[in-house]
């Protein structure tokens, strides 16, 4: 089930994430805010249904019960909630093999254990950076090398965590489910839905690519990264294509093969009506959304999750779209489960893998970069959260967030290329608002099969120059459910008269759900096998774009356009929360 509803955050200096707060009455796990006969709602001050499923995990409830009665007391710290909670790395020998049953072949995504864990030290900067090239970009010689060092990673030993099929297992592993949580073992670790997607895929990217230059002896290789943002890296690049390459997979989209242009907001069917130049104006579009308009940490890189949290709180923009929709736009949709990159358990089979997450983080760098509000969060439970990989010296290592935001100090850099979509701002049309009289009728809950309106109270209207640059305004759908199993894809529009017409460059156009299938685990088996979720998105740039900022309310449609999963949808309430 899902609330809708507007919240006004502040833009903070430090960029911190909203931390557990101090309740007035005690914890009510899994609370829910049902106005099933509304056609609007309610501004009110209130904690959010992520921040007591935080809270709602039972050990962490009994200890804090225990020390002081009810949350509200007097005596009770300012933050008494505020307890170090990082998720930590991952304990080895509990890990499972994965169950599951549309795989003919078994799997175990288990790295090998290791007595000796080291915690990791970054080396001494180089005096020359390794260059991560554009992978449209590169030579032939960089091709061969990069072959090279990958078939001799696909020759290692069977035993060898550094072999290719161990280095993809990693994906499985911490995106399946494979792991519990230290200390809770009725929770699963999962990165994706959260702020730990960028920095784990950063370190994992990093040890591949250490690895591969330590095999060819050449400590200056770099990974290609796949520069899908520009208009000439908006396909598969060609050097993965070669059939006699050691970095080609056949478990991909055939339709989708170069030089088709790939769609950033595609939703499982191709278009027959737009042209090339029309699509790289809309994926150009998308980037901008997705990147440059996003100002909150917590809306770029996803949501706190912490120890003891239900995993999933939230993904962040980039993650959705493109990342998502890449993995699904390339899998092969002939196979069972979209094999191989149509799905998290095998996605780290195919080479392309590694160069769409090098442009990914590439993303993030760009966005640190754009300055303003966009900073890194300083929250120590997101910096201390920690990982293990192993090394190029098949050395198990534990690393952690706060060690890999600067890729520079990691030794690497990227090739200096074009940011088309820098000031690419999507289509304004400014939408006379209307309410539809189905926008007066629906009910909820209700599973997300149509085209669903609702009319949304703003917590502020007509806001002052101040007031915008120093809050954001956010749409929230919450409660979101859906079959871990299944494709879902959903778009939100804002004031938007004919959203089947409507699409990504135009300005009404907010934002999109989107979700790829993972496969259960061992230990899904004891737990949910539907994701629990909540998607925000900053809204204070269209609100302008639009002229909606002097309206005290808001249509928000959202419109269904991957069918394979349920999503269940209900109005609930409008809060302002503080970071």
């Amino acid at each position: 089930m899902a609330s809708v509803f507007l919240s006004s955050y502040p833009r903070p200096n430090g960029n911190t994430f909203p931390h557990r707060k101090q309740l007035q009455s005690p914890v009510v796990a899994n609370r829910r805010y049902l106005l099933s006969s509304h056609k609007q709602v309610s501004c009110k001050s209130s904690n959010s249904e992520n921040e007591e499923r935080s809270l709602g995990r039972l050990e962490r409830r009994d200890v804090l019960i225990g020390l002081g009665g009810l949350y509200g007391s007097a005596s009770f710290c300012a933050d008494p909630l505020a307890l170090a909670a990082p998720i930590q790395a991952p304990d080895l020998s509990k890990c499972g093999p994965p169950n599951i049953d549309s795989v003919i072949i078994p799997i175990n995504c288990c790295p090998p254990i290791s007595s000796t864990i080291v915690d990791y030290k970054l080396p001494p900067v180089p005096n020359k950076l390794r260059v991560r090239p554009a992978a449209h970009l590169v030579t032939d010689d960089y091709v061969a090398k990069y072959n090279k060092a990958v078939s001799l990673m696909k020759a290692l030993p069977e035993d060898d965590p550094r072999r290719f099929m161990k280095q993809a297992h990693v994906h499985c592993a911490y995106c399946n489910g494979a792991f519990d949580q230290v200390g809770y073992t009725d929770l699963e670790l999962q990165v994706h839905f959260s702020w730990l997607f960028f920095p784990l895929h950063r370190w994992y990217v990093y040890f591949y690519e250490r690895i591969l230059g330590k095999l060819i002896d050449d400590p200056t290789f770099a990974l290609p990264f796949w520069n899908f943002d520009t208009p000439l890296g908006m396909q598969i690049p060609a050097m993965f294509t070669d059939k006699n390459s050691s970095i080609y997979n056949k478990l991909r989209n055939p339709n989708h093969q170069p030089p088709t242009v790939m769609d950033l907001n595609w939703s499982g069917t191709d278009s027959t009506t737009t042209n090339n130049d029309e699509l790289i104006a809309a994926n150009l579009k998308t980037m901008y959304r997705q990147v440059v308009a996003v100002k909150k940490a917590n809306l770029f890189l996803g949501e706190a999750y912490r120890a003891g949290d239900a995993s999933s709180p939230g993904q962040g923009s980039v993650e959705g779209v493109p990342h998502t929709v890449i993995h699904k736009w390339s899998g092969d949709p002939n196979q069972p489960n979209g094999e191989d990159m149509g799905n998290f358990y095998p996605s780290g089979r195919d080479s392309l893998f590694y160069s769409l997450h090098a442009n990914v983080e590439k993303l993030w760098t760009i966005w640190t970069g754009l300055g303003g509000t966009r900073k890194n969060p300083t929250d120590t439970d997101w910096l201390d959260a920690a990982f293990l990989f192993y090394d190029e010296n098949k050395q198990l290592v534990r690393v952690k967030v706060g060690d890999c935001l600067d890729e520079k100090k990691m030794g690497y850099t990227f090739q200096e290329v074009a940011i088309p979509w820098h000031e690419t701002l999507p289509i304004a049309r400014k939408s006379k608002f209307t309410s539809p009289a189905s926008a007066s009728t629906v009910t909820f809950p209700r599973v997300l099969d149509s085209v669903v309106q609702v009319v949304v109270k703003r917590p502020k209207k007509s806001r002052t120059k101040k007031q915008k640059e120093g809050e954001e305004e956010v749409l929230v759908i919450d409660g979101i459910k859906i079959k871990n199993d299944e494709f879902v894809k959903f778009d939100v529009f804002i004031n938007e008269d004919d959203p089947t017409a409507s699409g990504p460059e135009k300005t009404e156009f907010a934002g999109s759900f989107v979700h790829i299938p993972y496969m259960e685990s061992h230990g899904m088996k004891k737990k949910k096998k539907t994701l629990g979720t909540v998607l925000k998105i900053g809204i204070s740039e269209l609100l302008d774009e639009v002229g909606a900022d002097d309206d005290d309310r808001v249509l928000v449609t959202l419109v269904p356009r991957a069918r394979t999963g349920v999503v269940i949808v209900r109005i609930g309430r409008c809060k302002q929360e503080e970071k």
